[in-house]
């Protein structure tokens, strides 16, 4: 290899932690003599990919990103005033930089390990508390995908709310005003198709409504822009004993009366307006706020108040049941990622803006909205909207000639049809922009002067009297305080140092690959030719966009071994149920529509039963054998058993116990003899890329976490995506959406609001695919089974392995048993977690798949020094553990039952435990190099959960709830 390939190399050896000498004392260790030869050990050769694949590059970082410059050069940003739910926002460069950009915050994990997760859960809880004062509805949750999807959420909260018995249900009526976004409305109607909701579009002015009626939703300003006083019409609907859902703009809420005090049952929208780029459609954190009477069927994830071991106010994720999928098929969501960087940076917006400075933004748009509204009026255009808060619908008798004039000036206007025009303004417009936009109406009219007069004092006469908000919000001293850039800055540091992140240490959780998020990938995603395209721009303004989602398509439809991709899902448990409704779809394009029967393993994520029920299937269970695989004899029985309703099978590859099962391609057959299709879970294709593939396997159809495989961030809990992978007889099935030509030839409605979900990130996968090459590809899944099958190697002999494969590997993952010591010690798998934190690191995967274990994934980004520290570390922890077998340690009194020690308990005067300080906090020498300390000792969960807080409360007021 000369020189100038060896560049282009350059970034593999970057990503993939153990070098050569490295390389060759692991495989040492793990007693075979080369990596082919542990590959072949592991993945059975029936599987396994002749052809290399066929994708870019590699490239070296700084070839890759001279590069793309030269597609971004291809993204036209003009000024969008699109609007319908996508806005230009001023992201404080202080939240830029210190959250966006910032690695302590996006390589965070999904915050289950609560004791090394509080500054993101504070920062969860300010959105909350954001969310619930602006709604005025006392409960929210820590965000969701989009609006599309909050609205479809909210909408079968309610239903189940009030069709409790599905076998009979009683009021399967959905009223959806005209008036709402058209990305909604499209979601909405894919989400009720499959759990018999019948969906009833009217005016919201007109609709007679009667108990077969569950709920109604209406747009608050709607889509219009206009602002509409809904309290006659919500009276109207809770008479027939049903809910209203209003989708709503958090910034509008500023000025306008909120949905709580209009009677609302549910708020939900976006808050990308709050601090977020549009990234062409996303990510977005939406919101979901609700009356307290929902609180235990709100979809997603709530942050809450609890106590810790010391008694000090601490936070968690509470209601764990709010994880839906772990109730499978009993699930009425299957919500499993949520959008906490993009909930965080919203936040933080709130904070550094406070009440007053969120309020000043919103007077300012509105304010220019009505300059320009009467400057209009002026010329001749007519506003349609009576009420507005930034929104205009102008009539015009030429839409065309206007909208040729104003791309000329390199301006986008939302065009309803031949006669109206929409623009909607947002905190990036200045007095200079309105003055452009008058010009663009003058030159219309022949006339080559615009004028305009702002008058900052004048009164806001485009919002009624009748909803103007009068009650305060934001009033917790936090959003009250970090106003100048340096508190701000210190309040971000201040919140970073309290959570483990991939900077501090690996994270090793199995299922959930917590690789390397390289810089090089992620820098793009901040360039304005890709952060600041409205995704419903005309198509010849994102050609940029469109090269880049074309390669990537080709690129994953390669890997997967598949015809066709879809980018549009926006996180893994939307992808399966993307690809769960293309077999249904399948089915009945065949008149096979009785074939509604999902067979899925035991051992199956929760998230599979969950997403089948939801596409409208009936979930089967099937065994699996004491080696952890699928019981292909039960498996058989049920095929044949419901031959004549059999979908499909759901399956995940290699199987969720870390194992390449030998049976797969007969178990792929045997669903295709009895009428059925194979859906494969892509949750562990970090295992797979290379070597084989889905489509080689025999499975139909996969989703992809690109968040897990392909090195996007998971950002504390979100964002994700979950593009699905499909074979030709599927590829006609892909989903649409209202404003793009995306989809198949028969396509399925949208799943996602935006049409390539969350695109911008699409960006980081891309990096990744083209920095590696085919063969750097390859290589980071082969490491990713060697370091596994290297820490299995070391820890085998002091822990039981639980499964692993005809040759005594593992795939890319294992599990660790830790019950016997139950039994023996008295100890936990909770316990080994919780002391892994004084080791410095987050422990793996807790009792998923198999309660009182541990799952270990260390990927391919670890070097071996890594992996040695937390081998050490559990190696260490299992002499803890036998010191409490053997007498010499209490069974009550030792370090893992009282693990974490924070920093506080470590200082304080009085120390009564029976193992020493150093025991403690410095079990081992290189913890004392660069010691992490967890913010909070042990987080009682009960106890929140018994005393449910989920906003912030002052310290005293929360104090005098729980002395009462």
């Amino acid at each position: 290899m000369n020189l100038f390939e060896q560049q282009n190399q350059e970034f593999t050896a970057r990503h993939i932690g153990p070098n050569e000498q490295e390389t060759k004392a692991m495989l040492k260790v793990i007693g075979v003599r080369s990596t082919d030869e542990l590959i072949e050990k592991t993945v059975p050769a029936s599987i396994r990919s002749q052809n290399a694949l066929q994708t870019a590059g590699p490239v070296s970082e700084f070839q890759y990103l001279t590069e793309l410059k030269e597609t971004a050069s291809l993204n036209k940003v003009f000024k969008s005033y699109i609007g319908q739910g996508y806005y230009n926002t001023i992201v404080p460069s202080v939240i830029l930089r210190t959250v966006f950009e910032n690695p302590g915050w996006y390589t965070q994990y999904t915050p289950y390990q609560a004791e090394i997760a509080q500054g993101r859960l504070e920062s969860l809880l300010n959105y909350q508390t954001m969310v619930s004062d602006l709604t005025a509805l006392p409960i929210a949750n820590a965000s969701l995908l989009d609006e599309g999807t909050a609205a479809a959420e909210a909408m079968a909260m309610l239903f189940n709310h009030k069709n409790k018995d599905h076998d009979h249900i009683t009021a399967p009526k959905f009223f959806v005003d005209e008036n709402i976004f058209a990305q909604t409305k499209d979601v909405l109607i894919t989400r009720a198709t499959p759990i018999q909701v019948k969906l009833v579009f009217g005016d919201y002015k007109t609709i007679s409504l009667d108990d077969s009626f569950f709920g109604a939703i209406v747009q608050y300003p709607n889509s219009n822009g206009a602002v509409e006083d809904y309290r006659n019409f919500i009276d109207k609907v809770h008479a027939v004993n049903a809910q209203v859902i209003m989708a709503t703009d958090l910034l509008s809420l500023t000025l306008l009366t909120p949905p709580g005090e209009l009677g609302a049952d549910v708020a939900i929208g976006s808050a990308q307006r709050l601090g977020v780029p549009m990234g062409f459609g996303g990510p977005h954190a939406a919101f979901f706020a609700t009356k307290e009477d929902f609180k235990r069927n709100l979809p997603g994830r709530i942050i809450g108040v609890s106590i810790d071991a010391q008694g000090n106010r601490c936070l968690r994720m509470a209601l764990q049941t709010r994880e839906q999928h772990i109730r499978r098929e009993k699930a009425t969501s299957n919500i499993c990622t949520a959008q906490a960087l993009l909930a965080n940076m919203a936040a933080m917006y709130a904070v550094y803006h406070g009440p007053n400075g969120l309020t000043n933004i919103g007077k300012r748009i509105s304010l220019l909205a009505q300059t320009l509204s009467n400057e209009l009026a002026e010329l001749g255009f007519t506003n349609v909207n009576e009420y507005y808060f930034d929104t205009l619908k102008i009539h015009v008798k030429d839409v065309s000639n206007i909208r040729k004039l104003a791309e000329q000036q390199e301006i986008n206007f939302n065009y309803f049809d031949d006669e109206y025009i929409g623009i909607s303004l947002d905190e990036t417009t200045s007095q200079n922009d309105i003055l452009n936009i008058l010009h663009v109406f003058a030159t219309s009219q022949g006339n080559d002067t615009a004028v305009a007069h702002f008058d900052a004092d004048s009164l806001l006469e485009n919002i009624p009297a009748t909803l103007t908000r009068t009650s305060e919000f934001l009033t917790h001293p936090l959003f009250n305080t970090h106003h100048s850039e340096t508190e701000m800055m210190r309040y971000i540091k201040s919140l970073e140092n309290k959570d483990l992140s991939l900077n501090t240490s690996m994270i090793s959780l199995g299922s959930c690959t917590m690789k390397l998020n390289a810089a090089t990938q992620l820098i793009p995603v901040s360039w304005p030719e890709f952060s600041s395209i409205h995704p419903f721009a005309p198509s010849y303004q994102w050609k940029g966009y469109q090269q880049m989602v074309t390669e990537l398509e080709n690129w994953l439809s390669n890997i997967t071994g598949f015809a066709a991709t879809s980018l549009q899902p926006n996180s893994g448990a939307q992808g399966e149920y993307a690809g769960l409704l293309t077999i249904r779809a399948y089915h009945a394009h065949r008149n096979e529509a009785n074939r509604n029967v999902i067979l899925i393993p035991i051992s199956a994520h929760g998230t599979n039963p969950a997403s089948a029920v939801m596409a409208g299937f009936k979930v089967v269970v099937t065994k699996c054998d004491e080696a952890g695989n699928i019981d292909v004899a039960d498996l058989r029985m049920n095929a044949e058993k419901y031959k004549d309703s059999l979908a499909g099978l759901m399956v995940t590859y290699p199987s969720t116990h870390g194992v390449f099962e030998e049976s797969i391609k007969e178990i792929c057959a045997l669903i295709h003899d009895n009428g059925g299709l194979v859906y494969m879970d892509g949750a562990n294709m970090n295992a797979q890329v290379g070597l084989t593939s889905p489509g080689n396997i025999g499975a139909d159809v996969c989703h992809l976490n690109l968040h897990k495989t392909f090195a996007i961030p998971h950002g504390g809990g979100g964002p994700g995506m979950g593009p699905i992978c499909v074979n030709e007889k599927l590829a006609p099935y892909l989903p649409s959406h209202v404003n793009h030509t995306t989809g198949g030839n028969d396509p399925i409605n949208a799943v996602s609001a935006a049409p390539y979900g969350s695109a911008s990130i699409l960006l980081i996968s891309y990096a990744y695919i083209k920095l590696l090459g085919p063969e750097g590809l390859k290589k980071s899944t082969e490491y990713a089974i060697l370091n596994a099958n290297y820490m299995k190697a070391r820890l085998e002999k002091e822990y039981k392995i639980l499964y692993s494969g005809k040759n005594g590997t593992c795939a890319h993952e294992f599990i660790v048993d830790l019950r016997p010591f139950k039994q023996s010690a008295g100890i936990e798998a909770e316990d080994v977690a919780k002391r892994l934190m004084d080791y410095n690191f987050h422990a793996p995967t807790l009792s998923f798949p198999v309660a009182g274990t541990i799952m270990i994934e260390p990927t391919e980004s670890e070097d071996k020094a890594e992996l040695d520290r937390f081998c050490d570390a559990l190696l260490s922890i299992r002499e803890e553990i036998r010191a409490v077998e053997n007498g010499s340690a209490d069974k009550a009194d030792n370090p893992l039952k009282h693990a974490p020690h924070t920093q506080f308990v470590i200082c304080a005067n009085e120390w009564n435990h029976k193992y020493s300080r150093e025991t403690a906090a410095f079990p081992l020498e290189f913890v004392k190099q660069n010691k992490f300390w967890p913010n909070i000792s042990r987080v009682n969960n009960t106890f929140g959960d018994r005393n449910l807080i989920c906003t912030c409360e002052p310290v005293s007021s929360y104090a005098e709830e729980v002395a009462v």
